[in-house]
């Protein structure tokens, strides 16, 4: 195994699909223009960053960002004629001397009345798209627009590489960039210990036991969690961090267990003679949303962590098998024939239900750590995608990605 600390990035948006709603809802959002007055100073980092941005600005669902990449070969405070139809100009100028440095102007576009400037710097090349969404995620706020702070965090997987082979990778949210971060054994369900994503707790199957450990981003460490018979799996980190869900099956029955990040003996959340597995927390920590096969086919239920009865989430399709929650929000996988599965959202009390996809084989849905956004794995006619839907605007946006993903977290 060699584990590695890595900082992560962007890149090339590929396709779009916009809704209706989209539509509807263009006068609500901010047109927008970037120019970008690098020269040869940014090498040839010159579209992939420009690109890069312009993919930030339109999943924000705050903008209307023009496609056009604008050059001026001088650095100037003047709006050009053609960009005063738009309400804002970003102008940047890009360098990979010493590293990788931007300056960067917002302006109005209509008077050229200076909003913001920023100056940024990063000791490496190949951290670009890093740099491009904290340039985006910086002038939202600057705007006070709704957070959009989710484009600059990490994306950890596992895939397989052979037999009882597999690697742990962290990338950015279009998987771009990705960076293997453990490698040799089996070792799978990789899942953020806290909202900092400073450290994460993944499965390792190379000893006697399957073993839970926990992995520290920032100065390598490593520690034991807990092992168990057949199958153990943390699903779930409580918002405190302080608590886990895990899958476990000691008799050879998976069921849901809580115990403590810091070890311990974990306590029994459900006791089914059957399938329970991939439990979220839900309603302020308070209840366990998960997968079980009670009704004869997997599908949603959930269930108080202080005890009672088991309740029906979701009463829509038979084969519901994957999960994720935040606060009362629920997103779910259906399938539909054909190899088709679907992704819905709907809430704990199993109301207000509407489709987030309508074709392709989607899994593995991961809300963003505000909830404002829904990560998934799309596979559709031969090629394989992720996509990120705005659920606030309903825009998706789909990114190219290959290789066969075991466990994904956001």
């Amino acid at each position: 195994m060699r584990y590695l600390i890595i900082a992560l990035f962007t890149l090339q948006l590929f396709a779009v699909d916009a809704s209706l709603k989209i539509e509807k809802d263009v006068e609500q959002r901010s047109r927008f223009s970037v120019v970008d007055m690098s020269g040869g100073s940014a090498g040839g980092l010159g579209d992939k960053f420009f690109n890069t941005m312009i993919s930030d600005l339109k999943i924000s669902g705050h903008f209307l960002p023009d496609e056009t990449h604008h050059r001026e070969s001088m650095q100037s405070d003047i709006v050009a004629p053609n960009l005063k139809s738009q309400e804002y100009v970003l102008k940047y100028s890009l360098s990979q001397a010493g590293g990788l440095s931007i300056s960067v102007k917002l302006f109005r576009a209509t008077d050229a009345s200076l909003v913001a400037t920023r100056d940024y710097a990063i000791p490496s090349a190949e951290k670009y798209p890093f740099l491009a969404h904290k340039v985006i995620s910086d002038i939202n706020t600057i705007l006070q627009l709704p957070d959009i702070s989710w484009i600059n965090r990490y994306v950890i997987y596992s895939r397989y590489t052979g037999v009882r082979k597999s690697e742990i990778i962290i990338a950015d949210y279009t998987m771009s960039y990705k960076k293997s971060v453990i490698r040799g054994g089996l070792n799978l369900f990789p899942k953020w210990a806290d909202k900092e994503q400073s450290s994460f707790y993944y499965t390792s199957f190379g000893d006697a036991l399957p073993t839970l450990y926990r992995i520290n981003i920032t100065n390598g460490s490593k520690s034991r969690i807990t092992s168990s018979q057949g199958m153990l799996i943390c699903s779930d980190v409580s918002s405190s961090g302080g608590k886990l869900l895990l899958t476990m099956a000691p008799d050879g029955q998976p069921d849901i267990y809580e115990m403590s990040a810091g070890g311990g003996s974990p306590s029994r959340v459900t006791n089914f003679a059957g399938i329970d597995v991939s439990g979220k927390y839900a309603d302020g920590d308070r209840s366990v949303v998960f997968v079980s096969n009670r009704l004869g086919y997997p599908n949603i239920f959930k269930q108080s962590l202080g005890g009672g009865s088991v309740s029906q989430v979701v009463f829509h399709g038979r084969d519901n098998n994957a999960v994720d929650t935040f606060e009362d929000k629920v997103v779910y996988a259906s399938k539909e024939g054909g190899g088709t599965f679907n992704l819905y959202l709907t809430n704990t009390g199993g109301s207000d239900t509407r489709p987030l996809t309508s074709s392709g084989s989607n899994q593995f849905p991961r809300f963003s750590v505000d909830g404002s956004t829904v990560l998934y794995i799309k596979q559709s006619t031969g090629s394989s995608s992720i996509g990120i839907t705005n659920l606030g605007s309903n825009q998706t946006l789909l990114f190219p990605f290959g290789g066969k993903v075991q466990s994904i977290d956001w």
